[in-house]
């Protein structure tokens, strides 16, 4: 599959098989996420791998009862230890490399048959006690992984047009 078919055929996939990750896909995916650049290449995003299934439903408490979130057989806690560095351009960096990490595992688990999905609801103050996350350490975003129930499918999704997105040499 190249770039482009995983990013059409990349979606949220909130039903997962009962099926544990292959060692080998798993470790692929966070080899795409370390290669990811980052500001300064200051690499500030760690990942907690989470399989335990008690654990795991911890989680989906704290993730405001999702349940999806349990039932994938991985959760990444994708965290940032950050010294809070702010780029030129006002933004702080973490958020920003994280993000680009964290689209690198979604493609790659694409690419390799498996579903994700990001997860923003949640307490990170509750993760962080779930997990022994240390206080300074930034819960940014977990992510489910695993195999969709049903198999992948593609979807029609729904974007708008490249004219209302995008500007040609000025706003």
């Amino acid at each position: 599959m190249d770039v482009f078919d995983a990013i059409k055929l990349r979606k949220s996939v909130r039903g997962y098989e009962l099926k544990p990750v292959e060692e080998a896909k798993l470790n692929k995916i966070l080899e795409a996420a370390r290669l990811a650049p980052s500001a300064r290449n200051l690499q500030e995003w760690r990942f907690v791998i989470v399989r335990d299934p008690e654990t795991r439903k911890k989680l989906a408490v704290a993730a405001k009862n999702q349940v999806f979130v349990a039932e994938a057989p991985v959760v990444i806690a994708c965290c940032a230890e950050t010294d809070g560095y702010v780029m030129t351009c006002g933004q702080m960096s973490y958020p920003i490399d994280l993000a680009i990490a964290i689209d690198h595992i979604t493609l790659i688990a694409t690419e390799e048959g498996l579903g994700t999905c990001w997860v923003g609801a949640f307490y990170e103050d509750q993760v962080k006690k779930i997990l022994g996350i240390p206080d300074k350490v930034r819960v940014v975003q977990m992510l489910t992984l695993g195999y969709e129930k049903g198999g992948q499918t593609q979807i029609q999704k729904t974007r708008k047009s490249i004219d209302e997105i995008v500007r040609w040499e000025k706003w």
